[in-house]
């Protein structure tokens, strides 16, 4: 029996992964060099970024106003620019969810005590640790599967076993089928 090797054309499939790299933040803290485009944003206009970056999340675009909010109530002023929260000042709630809804969503290791370390510490550089985290695990790639199949074929008729092959219709199978009608 030969056997063929023929390349078919297979169905490609297409399979959309998010890698996940580990339990941890893929960015520290101050990483603003990773992404200059994030830590820009953020330093010139950092309301509109937080909008911005909680929309990405899937969350209302207008939460980060409600910590704008808290912040005048309360009297306490936090500065986007020099990436420090005047001491004493209490955690924005919409940015501790946001944190926190962050690492539960990737599994990030880490507790709401390090989250509001980390806002009342630098408030602003956290934000861009968020941004960069959901900008780099919303990035799909695919893998695309291609299989080469290999099939037995039978032998061909033409190589002079063509004598051995039966007739299409034979006289007896007539016979029993011109009686059966």
């Amino acid at each position: 029996m030969n056997v063929v090797h023929v390349n078919q054309p297979v169905p490609m499939t297409s399979t959309q992964v998010t890698v996940m790299s580990g339990n941890y933040w893929s960015s520290e803290i101050c990483d603003c060099c990773e992404d200059c485009s994030v830590c820009c944003c953020a330093f010139w206009c950092c309301p509109c970024f937080q909008c911005q970056t909680v929309s990405e999340f899937g969350e209302c675009l207008c939460l980060p106003l409600i910590d704008l909010l808290c912040i005048a109530c309360t009297g306490y002023l936090t500065s986007s620019f020099t990436c420090f929260c005047i001491p004493c000042t209490p955690c924005p709630p919409i940015s501790m969810a946001m944190r926190s809804g962050v690492r539960e969503r990737y599994k990030i290791q880490g507790s709401i005590f390090d989250d509001c370390c980390m806002l009342c510490g630098c408030y602003c550089c956290s934000w861009c640790q968020m941004a960069r985290e959901i900008k780099k695990r919303k990035q799909p790639f695919s893998i695309i599967n291609a299989q080469t199949t290999t099939i037995q074929a039978p032998q061909s008729y033409s190589d002079g076993m063509a004598h051995k092959m039966p007739p299409p219709y034979s006289e007896g199978k007539a016979q029993a089928v011109q009686q059966h009608k």
